[in-house]
């Protein structure tokens, strides 16, 4: 919103420009930057999941479709079947290696479920959200999948899934505490 001052001056005017931020504006940026990060972040997010292992030198290598069955072997399309053998039955895997897998596959996602609700109000629902994680994650597995990249995991799907969840649950508490705040007091319950 612009505000025009007028300075009068031995009969001349002059006129000054002045900007002032208003909420919308504020919000505005506030969007911009969000988006910017949300970008960088899928940036980071796509080079720690699907070039982890790959420079950029070698990935055109990787382009190629051709079938090879020990390949294929490497990959788990058991749901759980990951996750289990990390907690309870690895003990030839360290530990820091178990335990960064099965975190950072949930920590890698948190932020999915944060910003994407604060850019957008279509994602305001839990329902969206684990939708809309299910989809990039399962994404990333294709990819992994199809351009040998890694190895699909289905646990991978099911632990990014939920740390989208866990990055939405701050939204989801102050969906909550504001909509306790903007319900009116009854009069059976103040007497």
């Amino acid at each position: 919103m612009l505000v025009y001052t007028y300075i009068g001056n031995s009969g001349n005017v002059i006129k000054w420009k002045f900007c002032i931020w208003s909420a919308y504006n504020m919000k505005s940026l506030i969007k911009i930057a969000l988006f910017i990060s949300f970008c960088i972040y899928l940036l980071v997010l796509t080079k720690l999941v699907l070039f982890k292992y790959i420079s950029f030198n070698d990935l055109s290598s990787h382009f190629n479709f051709k079938y090879n069955d020990y390949y294929w072997h490497n990959h788990n399309f058991i749901p759980f079947k990951t996750i289990s053998y990390y907690l309870f039955f690895s003990n030839d895997i360290n530990f820091d290696i178990r335990f960064d897998n099965i975190t950072g596959n949930i920590i890698g996602f948190t932020p999915y479920g944060f910003i994407l609700p604060l850019l957008s109000k279509r994602f305001l629902s839990i329902k969206r959200i684990i939708i809309a994680t299910f989809c990039l994650s399962l994404s990333y597995e294709v990819f992994q999948l199809m351009f040998k990249f890694g190895s699909f995991d289905i646990d991978d799907l099911i632990l990014n899934t939920f740390g989208g969840f866990i990055g939405y649950i701050p939204i989801l508490m102050f969906q909550l505490f504001s909509n306790m705040s903007k319900k009116p007091i009854s009069k059976s319950a103040s007497n």
